[in-house]
This record gives structure tokens, sequence and C-alpha cells, in this order.
């Protein structure tokens, strides 16, 4: 029987970050700053990096970069209860937002923490203390003046924090936002173009709907540069529900002013303004046109399709998570306004419409 000679032991050399950055061209430090998804990386060697790594069939520990870091590797999304006729208690124009920051995350190598949170609790000190996220996205937030209050106390604390709302001067927080003024005054010019004169807006317009209160700006201006002048009666207060929506038309038609229009703050108001209409036996948009904001997917399919205002939630959902990741790396960051776009559908085309020549998107 033959002899074996010595038994040999191969050891597979474990690839390092110094390894990717030969491969890719960059420094180390740049191949670190890729991997964890700093945005002070360009797209274009973000991408190099990721492909040397792959070919090195590199992973990354996660736990050790952490470690490492002191990073969580975890963005926290915060949603706040609102008042929905089904058990979501979340506003629908936030689902669609959802999927693009959880995208996002996603592309950054970061896992996303989403909790549902009661207005009335105190929020802020727990998420403050608990370290569960390197920073936290709010969606909604009930009362702005209580909401403001929360914010500068977790800014003090140095929590990074990225909020969807209205941008307004001296805000606690980074703020991304729709121009809610320049949609308020599109929606009135269109619903004044189509013959309205007396336009009612249903919605909150105080300084504790921040949102909505320039919405009403833009409207009030739109009425005044056509020479028409504002009727407070025609200004009824309402939250972002359909049963609220409902609750206001009916307030509207109760008070006896004529109106051939209803500018809603937001499309869950128009579309429980379109039910008490239809209740009364008022032909929409014949009698009275309305349009909403938002441009929630429902908004399409009631009867008629609901003209509105719609705000990109697929980049600020980009928008929401860079910045937050800005934050985080301690870069310089400020708040930013997203563009606005009419969506003209049959709610309020009274002049196409009865001449047959009418040509609504979607």
């Amino acid at each position: 029987m033959a002899a074996r000679g010595p038994c040999r032991v191969h050891y597979k050399k474990k690839v390092t970050s110094f390894d990717i950055a030969e491969l890719a061209g960059v420094s180390q430090a740049t191949v670190s700053r890729a991997l964890r998804g700093s945005p002070d990386v360009s797209e274009e060697t973000r991408q190099r990096v990721m492909a040397a790594a792959e070919s090195l069939h590199y992973t990354v520990d996660k736990n050790a970069s952490n470690l490492r870091s002191k990073s969580a590797g975890t963005l926290a999304l915060l949603f706040f209860e609102d008042p929905t006729p089904d058990d979501s208690h979340i506003n629908p124009f936030f689902f669609s937002m959802l999927g693009s920051i959880t995208r996002a995350c996603t592309r950054q190598g970061y896992d996303l923490l989403i909790s549902f949170q009661e207005i009335g609790r105190d929020w802020h000190a727990d998420f403050a203390e608990s370290k569960k996220a390197d920073g936290i996205i709010l969606l909604g937030y009930g009362d702005y003046l209580t909401h403001t209050s929360r914010l500068e106390k977790l800014s003090r604390q140095g929590t990074k924090i990225v909020s969807w709302g209205a941008v307004m001067p001296n805000q606690p927080c980074v703020t991304i936002g729709c121009d809610n003024y320049n949609g308020g005054l599109s929606v009135t010019n269109h619903l004044i173009e189509q013959g309205c004169k007396r336009i009612a807006f249903l919605g909150d317009a105080s300084r504790h709907f921040p949102e909505f209160q320039e919405r009403y700006r833009g409207h009030l201006q739109a009425l005044r540069a056509h020479g028409i002048e504002p009727d407070e009666a025609l200004q009824v207060d309402a939250e972002s529900s359909q049963y609220s929506g409902q609750q206001a038309a009916d307030n509207l038609l109760a008070r006896e002013h004529k109106f051939d229009a209803i500018f809603a703050a937001s499309d869950l108001i128009a579309i429980g303004a379109l039910a008490a209409l239809n209740a009364h036996g008022i032909d929409v948009p014949f009698e009275v046109a309305v349009a909403g904001f938002d441009d929630i997917p429902m908004a399409n399919f009631v009867n008629p399709p609901l003209t509105t205002v719609r705000q990109d939630t697929r980049m600020a959902g980009d928008m929401l998570v860079d910045s937050l990741l800005r934050l985080i790396h301690n870069d310089l960051v400020t708040s930013r306004m997203l563009p606005m776009q009419l969506v003209v559908r049959r709610s309020s085309l009274l002049r196409e419409v009865a001449t047959g020549s009418a040509h609504p998107q979607d």
C-alpha cells in the first residue's frame, strides 16, 4: 500500500475592502462609504464598487459594520393615525409613498422599521431613548402646533429627523413637501376657467393644518387675481377624511349660500363631498364642480373621476430617505419643496363635458 504524503489544508483568503478598492480603482475609504450607502459617493462609483464586490463574492458583515460605526443600520418610519372609515387609520395618500421609501432604503442598504403611532402617545421620548434606528422619517402629524413642540425636543437631543409636510421658515427639522400654494392656485384658476365664480373651500385653513392653509392661501390669491372677492361663508373646516368631507358639504349646503364649485383640501374630503352632493340630488359637474388634492388611487375611480393635484410620491420617498441619510452622515441638508401637477378629470369639466369635447387625464 503506497504511503500517503502529508495532508495539506488550503485556506481561502478572506476578501477585504482593500481588495475591492484595488479592483474598482478607488480608495478603501471610498469602498467603505459606498458599501454603507453614503450619499457622498456618486451613483457611478457606487455601482463600480458593488460590481467589484460581487465579482469577488464579498459579503458585508452587517453586524460588525454597525458595531464599528455605532449604527443600527436601520431607519424608522413613523405613521400617525388618521380618521379613516376602516381599521388602517392611515391616510391612503401615504401608502404609495411607503413603497417608494422602502425601495430607497433597500438601494442604500438600510433596513426599515415601520411603526404606527397614536397621536396622544409620547412617541418622541420613546424613540429618542430606544436607539432602535439611526434616524426617523415622519408621515402625518395631526395638530401641527403640538407636533412642532415635540420635534423641537427631539432636535435638541440630536435625533436625526426628516418630516413630510408643509415647508415653512424656521422649522425644527428638515421637511420635504409639495408646493401647496401653487397647487391651490392652479385648482382655483382651473375652476374659474370653467366659469365658476362661487367656489367653496372645504378644509381647516388654520395654523394647525399648514398644508391646508397654504392651499387655501393659493385659492384666495387666484380668486382675487380674477377680481372675485372671497366669501368667508364659503370656507368650511374639515379634517382629511371622507366622513369629515361629507359633514362639511352638508354644513355648506345648510348655510344656503350659493356656490358653483367645491375645492376640497384633500381627495378624501372631496370624495365625502361628492357623497353629500349626490345625496342632495346635485349633479357633478353640471351644477357643482368638484376638485381635490393628493391624487390618491381612489380619485380616478369615483363617479365622476376627480380633478385633483398630484404629488410625486416616488420622488418624495427618494428625497426623504436621501435627506435623512445625509443628516446621519452630518452633511448639510435643507428642506425642499416638490412641484405639483394639476390632473383634470370629469368632476370639474363643465364646458368641455357640456360640448362633448372633454379630454380628461387618466
